[in-house]
């Protein structure tokens, strides 16, 4: 009797062995799929002046990238040369760089420098895959160093790139750019301030700051557009600026002007 109860039970064993080998993988585990890459879009510029040696060795040996949407300047980096159109628009798909470090944090509290080698080291093993140890860690290397460097700008590590088709623009952009410009000099436009910071603190990676001449694009009486190299002008809140609107031929235009901005240094 005792026999046969112990053969039963081994027998039940062996088939719950079985029956855990064969089955499924959980939801969780059958689906951890690589995460969606990051998506940016804007206005390519190509700028020669700002390429530096570290810079072309992390761009597949290419020039300065930056796609503006607007308000924004996303600086762009290549595994390999990609050929890019200035003025036509694209969408860039890989690793926000910037955004996935900050994600990481800082264990070390910035005692070892912003960001640590080692999340630059993982960033670019998520961008591109597969480099060589030595290229990888240059490429790592390069970048921890244009973080630092261009705080103001965001850094990211493309893995795609798509130009996009004049179908796809969205309607209200479309009418913007047919809407008449004119240029309005500084004084004029600061009378038609609603609304804006007078003084700003300065930024963290230029505690001095200062002032800044910022050359903008006005639409309705909000700030649609940078267009200037001027990375402290990129780091300034524009949604907080409101402008009494322009108007032709009682229609509003889009004005080109410039904003003069004041810093206050930290101490």
């Amino acid at each position: 009797m005792y026999s046969k109860a112990y053969i039963l039970y081994l027998l039940v064993l062996a088939l719950a062995g079985l029956g855990g080998c064969s089955s499924a993988p959980s939801g969780k585990e059958s689906k951890k799929a690589a995460a969606a890459p990051d998506k940016v879009q804007g206005k390519a510029q190509i700028v020669e002046s700002e390429t530096s040696l570290a810079d072309a060795a992390l761009n597949g040996g290419g020039p300065s990238v930056y796609l503006l949407d607007g308000m924004h300047r996303y600086r762009l980096f290549f595994k390999e040369s990609i050929p890019v159109d200035p003025g036509k628009e694209y969408v860039a798909e890989g690793v926000n760089a910037q955004k996935t470090i900050d994600g990481i944090g800082d264990p070390d509290q910035g005692k070892n420098g912003y960001p640590l080698q080692a999340s630059c080291d993982r960033v670019v093993a998520m961008a591109w895959p597969g480099l060589a140890l030595d290229l990888a860690e240059s490429h790592s290397g390069s970048l921890r160093s244009r973080i630092r460097r261009y705080p103001a700008r965001t850094v990211f590590l493309v893995t795609a790139l798509h130009p996009v088709t004049a179908s796809a623009e969205p309607k209200k952009e479309a009418e913007a750019k047919e809407m008449p410009e004119v240029s309005v000099p500084a004084e004029k436009q600061r009378a038609l301030l609603i609304e804006g910071p007078a003084t700003l603190p300065a930024p963290l990676w230029e505690p001095a700051a200062g002032s800044v001449r910022c050359r903008v694009f006005i639409s309705e009486g909000k700030i649609t557009e940078l267009d200037t190299g001027a990375q402290l002008c990129e780091s300034v809140p524009w949604s907080q600026f409101r402008y009494q609107p322009t108007l032709k031929g009682g229609h509003p235009v889009k004005v080109k002007t410039e904003v003069e901005v004041h810093f206050e240094p930290r101490k």
